[in-house]
């Protein structure tokens, strides 16, 4: 393997090693407006998943990438209405709330969307890619 492709991963790395603790300090902030914290903790949300796509497959499309990324969160805000006992037990833990969520708000979608953009911009700036 190349050097430029374990760079790429450990750039990828350390930006998701950032972008967790600060998704969680806006999210739970009490410094922040309350109305920034579901929309702001949304956006790193969305910035984390693109990282984290693009650190296990470094050579992914990045347009692809953002496109999927935002149809996935989208997919799964929209299976927070579906609320069968099994799945209901999964969300009952830590892991399963913090990926699958627990409650809807179309007010999410909006933050997936520039989510997924911002995502797009700031993987762009991390390497010049397309």
């Amino acid at each position: 393997m190349p050097i430029k492709f374990y760079r790429q991963r450990l750039v990828f790395l350390v930006n998701i090693l950032a972008i967790v603790p600060l998704g969680y300090a806006i999210r739970f902030s009490h410094i922040l407006p309350e109305y920034f914290h579901d929309a702001g903790g949304s956006l790193a949300y969305q910035i984390l998943l693109m990282l984290l796509v693009l650190f296990i497959y470094p050579p992914a499309n990045l347009r692809l990438t953002a496109i999927w990324v935002c149809i996935v969160s989208c997919a799964i805000e929209l299976l927070q209405l579906y609320q069968p006992p099994w799945l209901q037990a999964i969300r009952a833990t830590l892991p399963g709330r913090l990926i699958l969520g627990t409650t809807f708000l179309w007010s999410d979608f909006p933050a997936y969307f520039v989510g997924s953009y911002l995502g797009w911009l700031w993987v762009r700036f991390l390497g010049n890619r397309e």
